[in-house]
C-alpha cells in the first residue's frame, strides 16, 4: 500500500497538501517508499506518518527525503520506535534542510526554524509539552550553531540522561546561549555528568536551572568539578 502511495506521490502535481498515514503498518519499507516520493514531491506540505513502526531504518529514509525536499513543512513521527539513534538521523538531515517549520517526535512539534536560527528569535519557551529525548536530541543539533538564541526553556519535560547528554554536546559548541532551564527533566548523575563536562567549556552560559533532577551526590560533583 505504501509502495503504491509513494509510487503517486512522485510525480504528483495536483493540489493534495496533506496527508495522514497515522497507524497504517507501514514499517521500514514502506517508510522507504514515502521517502523517495518526498525527494521529488513538490506538492505535500504536512505529513503524519506516527504510529508505523518504521524505526531506525525507516527514519534513515526519511532523513535522507528531507535533504532533498523543499516543499514538506509539518512532519509528525510520534510513536515510531526510533530510538536515539533514530532522533540522530532526524537532528543530521534537518541541517539540510530549511523548508520544515515543525516536526513532532513525542506530541509536541517543535519550531525548528527557531531552534536552528534561520527564522531568529532570542527567546524559546517549550516547557511543559511532555518532550522526551528524542525531541531533546533534535533540541540539541539544532541549537548547536544557533547565534541569535538566548534563552531556552525546557522546564517540566522528560529530557533524561540522553537528551541531557546531547544538549550537552550542543552547549560545547553553541556561542549565544546565555539561559536554559532544564529543570523537572528527570536528569541523573549521568546526565549531569554531561552538562558539566559542556560547562567546562562553555564560555556564554550564565544562568541554568537543573532543579528537581535526580542528580544526586555523584552528579552535584560534576557540576562542582565544572565550577572549580
Amino acid at each position: 500500500g505504501a509502495q503504491h502511495i509513494g509510487e503517486a506521490l512522485k510525480t504528483y502535481n495536483g493540489t493534495l497538501t496533506s496527508l495522514d498515514l497515522y497507524v497504517n503498518q507501514i514499517g521500514a519499507r514502506g517508510a522507504f517508499h514515502i521517502g523517495e516520493a518526498l525527494k521529488g514531491n513538490k506538492a505535500l506540505a504536512s505529513l503524519n506518518i506516527g504510529g508505523n513502526r518504521i524505526g531506525v531504518e525507516g527514519i534513515q529514509h526519511l532523513g535522507e527525503a528531507l535533504k532533498e525536499n523543499v516543499t514538506l513543512t509539518f512532519l509528525k513521527l510520534r510513536n515510531n520506535d526510533i530510538g536515539a539513534e533514530g532522533a540522530k538521523h532526524i537532528g543530521k538531515a534537518l541541517k539540510d534542510n530549511n523548508t520544515l517549520t515543525s516536526l513532532d517526535l513525542d506530541g509536541h512539534a517543535l519550531p525548528i526554524l527557531e531552534l536552528k536560527g534561520v527564522s531568529p528569535v532570542e527567546t524559546i519557551e517549550l516547557q511543559g509539552k511532555g518532550l522526551t529525548h528524542l525531541s531533546g536530541i533534535v533540541i540539541a543539533s539544532c541549537i548547536s550553531s544557533n547565534l541569535v538564541l538566548k534563552s531556552l526553556n525546557l522546564n517540566y519535560n522528560e529530557i533524561g540522561n540522553e537528551g541531557a547528554q546531547h544538549i550537552g554536546e550542543a552547549l560545547k559548541i553553541n556561542e549565544a546561549l546565555t539561559t536554559l532551564n532544564l529543570g523537572y527533566n528527570r536528569i541523573g548523575p549521568e546526565g549531569a555528568k554531561h552538562i558539566g563536562e559542556a560547562l567546562k567549556i562553555n564560555t556564554v552560559l550564565t544562568k541554568l536551572d537543573l532543579s528537581h533532577n535526580e542528580i544526586g551526590d555523584e552528579g552535584a560533583q560534576h557540576i562542582g568539578e565544572a565550577l572549580k
